[in-house]
């Protein structure tokens, strides 16, 4: 009997072996009532119908498949980069990588739903990027990335939200600009709130008022971003230059600018927070400040081995990575104009 390895089912195995469907089943997920002869059987089918390499062949021998979840609510340029890093982490481990997305349908405790899908047994843990809950309970490892509300009892891995933010609007401070405008991210996002606080605490540190009219939200994306970056742009007394909480953010004004007849730098600065690789190819390449995302999913996978293969390790140690920022200075911000 020749089978394509490719479309090897849960009937192929039960029909090989002589057993059951439900036997099967059984014996894949090490539950009680299968005699040790018919155990045997059943996993020597599944030898020679080639799983020997599949994730269910791999956790019967070692309780583990060797494969590690990352979760995130949908594939953007933020969630892109996370993932190379991930990817990285992993070239010297014994371990793969699989991810799943909620294609963009994170909204408010979208990870419960999605949780039991992933874990308990075809990962061996998982890494959730920006979780809007981090309070799950769960029997497997897990380890959250830029979660929405901060520090947990679960690891964490994040980046310096607010000196970053502190760092942007120093420079545009440092080019004589004093009319800073602030189109920020969701407020339900912790990163976002930190963002928006360095802006206030670097604009009252030079001594000047915070106007909250200058302040406008965002959603982290360029469709979300049109609406603040126009009223910003069409204030009478409008910013000499716009800090925006993310990269997208930051291109929208750009574009909105431009279709406004405003020069960036010359009219209008404009500074991003995040550096995805689409930063650089902005027409002008975009000022912004560099989080290390890849380096993000690098230490939360690195850290999630070092749970999975030490337990105990999360009462002893807990693990809260908090990665440093940089400025990154390009074409589109320059000193103030003069009136």
């Amino acid at each position: 009997m020749t089978l394509d390895v490719g479309r090897v089912t849960i009937a192929d195995v039960a029909a090989r072996a002589g057993v059951s469907i439900a036997t099967v089943s059984r014996v894949v997920n090490g539950r009680y009532g299968v005699a040790p002869a018919t155990i045997e059987r059943v996993r020597d089918v599944i030898d020679d119908l080639g799983y020997e390499s599949s994730l269910i062949a791999r956790s019967l021998r070692s309780e583990r498949t060797n494969v590690i979840g990352i979760l995130v609510s949908g594939i953007e340029p933020f969630s892109a980069e996370l993932l190379k890093g991930a990817a990285r982490a992993l070239h010297d481990t014994d371990y793969e990588l699989v991810v799943y997305s909620g294609g963009m349908r994170g909204v408010g405790g979208w990870e419960r739903r999605y949780l039991s899908r992933v874990g308990g047994t075809l990962t061996d843990g998982i890494v959730l990027v920006t979780p809007t809950v981090v309070d799950a309970s769960v029997s497997y490892p897990l380890v959250a990335v830029d979660p929405h509300v901060g520090k947990s009892h679960l690891p964490t891995v994040d980046s310096e939200n607010f000196e970053g933010a502190v760092a942007a609007t120093e420079h545009l401070l440092s080019l004589g600009h004093r009319r800073i405008g602030f189109l920020g991210g969701r407020p339900d996002l912790e990163s976002a709130r930190r963002r928006e606080a360095g802006y206030r605490a670097a604009i009252a540190a030079a001594g000047l008022a915070i106007d909250d009219e200058l302040i406008q939200s965002g959603a982290f994306t360029e469709e979300s971003a049109v609406a603040p970056a126009d009223h910003l742009l069409g204030l009478a007394d409008r910013p000499t230059a716009i800090f925006a909480a993310n990269d997208l953010s930051a291109k929208q004004v750009i574009r909105s600018a431009i279709e406004r007849g405003l020069g960036v730098p010359d009219d209008l600065s404009v500074v991003g927070f995040d550096n995805i690789p689409e930063s650089a190819l902005t027409d002008p390449p975009l000022t912004t400040i560099d989080q290390s995302i890849q380096q993000m999913g690098h230490a939360a996978v690195r850290a999630l081995i070092q749970l999975i293969d030490e337990p105990d390790r999360l009462e002893r140690d807990p693990v809260h990575v908090t990665l440093p920022t940089e400025l990154v200075v390009r074409r589109s911000t320059g000193p103030v104009r003069s009136s």
